[in-house]
């Protein structure tokens, strides 16, 4: 994902405003900053752009969903529904708030399903976790509307989406909360960071209470303030909020060069019959940031992941055949399904509702050893994209 392609003087500029100060905390020591609030400004300007009332910075994608987790009131021995194809943060973020997460299956959206959701119920589920994978969404207003129903916390993991939008409402600001990553591999990176998103005041003050251990942010003396809850130390630093203020400028012309570049991607792909692709619900809020079809079968998609190979696509984009990724798919995750941690957690000392060694999710799996994601990025030239178009048709006729 492209925040790396466009690193520059705006970035440098934002992060000598800091070095500048010799002010790298993000609250107080007013005097000294020269008027610079780099978290503040990065945190508003992630407000105005997903039509929220507050957002608030943290350290990483992880430590957001945890944030959301605990604002929320997620916390041991509540069931958390969660999809089996993310990032491991997403049910990291649940086990350490000593929650049970319980996994459902996706459909061709690559996120999960209503039914999935319906299946996986239980009378101790508290919250979903929805997972934008890949840049694009659910089938929102059915999940959405199952949520309601059933009086479930809808939480939405947006780290791969931001940017993206539903029916004209931005990812990550149709549940109780949003968590967004902005890792050295997301659509804008700090470097390191994350952020929570809502509308809801309570929730908010909850966040960045929690994520600074406790403290109520009243006033400009730090050792005056109260301490109404008891949290931990996720604060973002102002040096990674001041690279962020930089890149959310430039978010509007890499989600413009993203739709370009994937319509060109697709177009090619689409000439073979072979080759379908993943639902999205409302194609206008695509966020663009992967190009992800289906074969008819594994051992097509393997042929296809080779010939891409043999035609040297990788040299020009990430190819991810996410059923042999160690990092995104339930299958691969020996550690997790052996519970391998070097202090207990909760979910060790009761009898789950899934035993993850022996889980099985066979819809799940038909849909992920049948999908190659191919990474869009903004810095192409014309004549790369062109090149790399021809090199992804050349790869399906070899398999023809």
């Amino acid at each position: 994902m492209p925040g790396t392609e466009l690193f520059g003087a705006e970035e440098r500029k934002e992060v000598n405003d800091v070095m500048e100060s010799g002010v790298l905390f993000r609250y107080n020591h007013d005097n000294l900053r020269n008027g610079h609030w780099k978290s503040r400004e990065f945190e508003q300007a992630l407000a105005d752009w997903n039509g929220v009332k507050y957002a608030h910075a943290c350290t990483s994608g992880s430590t957001a969903v945890a944030i959301a987790m605990a604002s929320c009131g997620i916390g041991v021995g509540d069931e958390v529904i969660v999809p089996p194809f993310t990032y491991i943060a997403s049910i990291e973020g649940a086990l350490l708030a000593g929650a049970l997460p319980i996994f459902a299956d996706i459909d061709e959206t690559l996120c999960l399903s209503v039914e999935g959701i319906r299946k996986a119920l239980t009378p101790n589920t508290k919250a979903v976790l929805l997972v934008h994978m890949c840049g694009s969404m659910a089938n929102l207003d059915e999940i959405i509307a199952f949520c309601q129903e059933k009086n479930l916390v809808l939480i939405e993991d947006t780290a791969q989406a931001l940017g993206g939008s539903y029916k004209g409402k931005p990812l990550g600001s149709l549940g109780k909360m949003g968590c967004y990553s902005f890792d050295f591999f997301k659509i804008i990176t700090c470097g390191e960071g994350g952020a929570v998103v809502t509308n809801d005041e309570q929730l908010y003050n909850y966040a960045h209470q929690y994520s600074d251990h406790g403290h109520d942010h009243i006033g400009d003396n730090r050792g005056a303030e109260t301490h109404p809850i008891i949290g931990f130390n996720y604060r973002i630093g102002e040096l990674n909020a001041a690279i962020g203020v930089a890149q959310m400028r430039k978010l509007p012309y890499i989600l413009a060069q993203q739709r370009k570049h994937k319509k060109a991607m697709q177009a090619s792909l689409a000439k073979f019959p072979k080759v379908t692709f993943r639902q999205i619900p409302d194609p206008e809020g695509d966020a663009c940031t992967f190009l992800d079809f289906f074969l008819p079968d594994e051992a097509t998609a393997k042929k296809v992941v080779q010939a891409l190979k043999d035609q040297g696509v990788p040299a020009l984009t990430g190819v991810q055949y996410w059923w042999e990724n160690n990092y995104h798919y339930i299958r691969n995750w020996e550690h997790l399904r052996e519970m391998k941690t070097v202090a207990k957690l909760h979910i060790q000392t009761v009898t789950p509702p899934q035993d993850y060694k022996t889980l099985q999710l066979p819809v799940s799996d038909a849909i992920v050893s049948r999908l190659i994601s191919l990474v869009v990025k903004v810095a192409w030239t014309d004549e790369q994209l062109h090149d790399l178009c021809n090199k992804l048709e050349n790869a399906m006729k070899s398999i023809a």
